[in-house]
């Protein structure tokens, strides 16, 4: 049985979700917002690392 796989979708997960409330919370406008959380969910880990990377203010 391998889970190592399933783990690693956990992580991804979690770390998409913290970084769309981040995003929510922001001071930022509503269409900066959405572009965020729509590359976070169409890709999960690209989009999270982008944002953690350069999207943070």
């Amino acid at each position: 049985m391998y889970i190592g796989g399933g783990l690693i979708s956990i992580i991804v997960l979690i770390l998409d979700l913290i970084a769309i409330v981040e995003v929510l919370q922001s001071g930022r406008a509503v269409m900066e917002k959405l572009l965020w959380i729509l590359l976070i969910l169409l890709l999960p880990l690209f989009g999270v690392l982008l944002y953690f990377l350069i999207g943070r203010k």
